[in-house]
Order: C-alpha cells, then sequence, then structure tokens
C-alpha cells in the first residue's frame, strides 16, 4: 500500500499542497533550542514551579516544568539543585521533581542561576 495515497486525498480534501517525506516543517530554531546545555539557554523561556501531592503516598514534592533544553542538561541543572538544598529527587522528561515543599529556595537557586520564573 502506498503511503502517499491518504496524504493526496487529505490535500486535495483541504485544498492544501501535501509536503514530501524528505520535507522537514518542524521549526528548525526550536531544534536548536531545544539542544544543548540547559545554563546556556537561561531566560530563553519562564520555568514554573509547583508542589504536587497527589499520587505519592501524602508526601509533598516540587516540580520544576518548562525547560527547552535535552534531557542531559536538565539533569545537571536538578544535580545542582539537590546538592544546594541538601535533599533528592530526580529529573525526567524535561521536568526536575525535588522531594518536599522547596518551593521559594528553589526559585531563589534558579534565579540565582539565572533563569526566568
Amino acid at each position: 500500500m502506498n503511503t502517499t495515497d491518504w496524504k493526496d486525498a487529505l490535500g486535495k480534501a483541504f485544498n492544501m499542497p501535501v509536503p514530501d517525506d524528505g520535507d522537514n516543517t518542524r521549526d528548525e530554531v526550536a531544534d536548536e533550542a531545544a539542544k544543548g546545555d540547559a545554563l546556556q539557554q537561561q531566560g530563553a523561556r519562564k520555568l514554573s514551579i509547583v508542589l504536587e501531592r497527589k499520587g505519592r503516598g501524602g508526601k509533598q514534592a516540587t516540580i520544576v516544568t518548562g525547560f527547552v533544553a535535552d534531557d542531559e542538561a536538565v539533569k545537571q541543572v536538578a544535580s545542582q539543585l539537590k546538592r544546594k538544598l541538601g535533599v533528592g529527587g530526580s529529573s525526567r522528561g524535561g521536568e526536575i521533581l525535588i522531594q518536599g515543599d522547596f518551593r521559594q529556595r528553589v526559585a531563589e537557586e534558579l534565579k540565582a542561576l539565572g533563569f526566568k520564573l
């Protein structure tokens, strides 16, 4: 079965050009921003800090979201935060999880690193 058949039919239905498989429609600037060091991208995007309690057996967790860097760079920032705060946590999927309610201290540390909140 030819995979371009459905693309052609969809393009005709909406009177739009159909991109070839080789065309890259993603924004190249966004791709470049997603790569590299999180500390190099300070201030590129606002971060949000929330307190989460659900699904953790009654324990609290501070979640930091909004990073545009790759997972390795976010892990480095998480490691710095955990060391400075003296608490446990993790990072995955572009989010940092800090065990406990440390919203204020996390905000202060991220501002000291140059991130926008």
